[in-house]
Order: structure tokens, then C-alpha cells, then sequence
């Protein structure tokens, strides 16, 4: 009999797994219909598929107006997490941009900070 497999520590979690709950797909920073959640408030969001040069691609469409879904634009969209924000961004993305994006200082703040480490030592006479 072969023993039970050990178990991991609930911290110890992968952040996704390959059959857990799906994550947001925003186009940039904007909310993207063929996101797995957003939703029409009219029901009217269809996913198709179109042909185009011979390749397939999912495209949101509107039965309610028979043409294109305007995602975020239009006044029935919803986001089933409350993650899109008034002007039609995606909350995660623009989280996630924050978070990657590293703080760069401006060359005046960085030649300040030199200039007073130069004179913290003495040797501010010889960089004029």
C-alpha cells in the first residue's frame, strides 16, 4: 500500500491553476467584450466566429443591434467582478501596469542628489 502524497500548505499555492478560475483578458488597459467577465445587462452579447483570410476569429457581437459589441462604450455593459472603472478601463490591468512599471527619477533629481553627495564630501569644487 502506497502511503498518501503530502500535502502543500495553503500559502504554498500556485497563483493560477490550470483549471481554476479564469483571468481577466483587457485589451491594453481597456475591458474587452470577449473577456470571461463581462457581461450585456440586455443579454444581448453574442460570441461569434468570423473568417478572416482564412483564419478564425471570436468576435462580440450585439442581437440587440446586430452589429459589433462597443464593449465598454456601451451604457449595458458590466464587468461581473466590478473591476471596470468609468472611463472603460480594466481595474487588474491598470493595476498590473502600476505594479511592472519602475519609478524612474528625472535627471534634475538625480544630478540634485549627486550634487549633494559631492558636497557632503568636499568634491563639489572639482566636478565645476
Amino acid at each position: 500500500m502506497k502511503p498518501a502524497p503530502a500535502r502543500r500548505p495553503s500559502g504554498d499555492r500556485p497563483e493560477q491553476s490550470p483549471r481554476g478560475k479564469p483571468k481577466p483578458r483587457p485589451i491594453g488597459d481597456k475591458c474587452n467584450p470577449l473577456c470571461p467577465y463581462f457581461r450585456c445587462a440586455k443579454n444581448a452579447l453574442r460570441i461569434t466566429t468570423v473568417y478572416y483570410r482564412g483564419r478564425p476569429m471570436k468576435v462580440a457581437m450585439c442581437s440587440w443591434t446586430g452589429d459589433r459589441c462597443l464593449g465598454a462604450k456601451c451604457r449595458y455593459a458590466v464587468c461581473t467582478l466590478h473591476a471596470m472603472l468609468p472611463d472603460g478601463r480594466c481595474q487588474f490591468a491598470v493595476e498590473a501596469t502600476a505594479k511592472s512599471k519602475k519609478r524612474m527619477k528625472d535627471f534634475e533629481e538625480e544630478l540634485r542628489e549627486m550634487e549633494s553627495e559631492a558636497r557632503k564630501y568636499g568634491e563639489f569644487e572639482d566636478l565645476i
